[in-house]
């Protein structure tokens, strides 16, 4: 069977560079799934869970705001950040959802707040959590 090239990179680093069998990754107008053969696509990434499959193993990442491309069996995924399901802190995913919270709640007069900062970071704060609490 065909296989797909995957390559997750960030600015900091390159979290994925391998031959896969299946992606699947949420799109700005929704969650889309890329199997070989897949014809050229150009997407947003929203923050949400990334997910590959090799054989019969599934790898999750929880991805923040970036863009996709799938060209000639190739899928390249380039995002502000992206965490393992295995490396993310619950605790400060929880923490970070409760501070976003409490921002989002005072009067929308408030000139101390960002609240499209603070909704940015209850999105990227609630797909770490809820990532990390699937592989628990």
């Amino acid at each position: 069977m065909d296989k797909l090239f995957l390559e997750v990179v960030t600015p900091e680093r390159v979290l994925v560079s391998e031959e896969v069998d299946m992606v699947v990754a949420p799109g700005i107008e929704g969650e889309f799934g890329v199997l070989p053969g897949h014809v050229l696509f150009l997407s947003g990434i929203v923050p949400g869970e990334l997910r590959y499959t090799t054989g019969s193993e599934t790898e999750s990442f929880a991805v923040t705001t970036g863009f996709a491309e799938v060209s000639q069996n190739r899928v390249s995924i380039l995002v502000d950040a992206a965490e393992r399901a295995t490396e993310i802190d619950v605790e400060r995913a929880q923490r970070a959802i409760q501070r976003a919270q409490e921002r989002l709640a005072r009067d929308r007069g408030s000139k101390d707040v960002d609240f499209h900062r603070a909704e940015a970071a209850l999105k990227r704060a609630t797909a770490r959590l809820k990532v990390a609490q699937k592989v628990g």
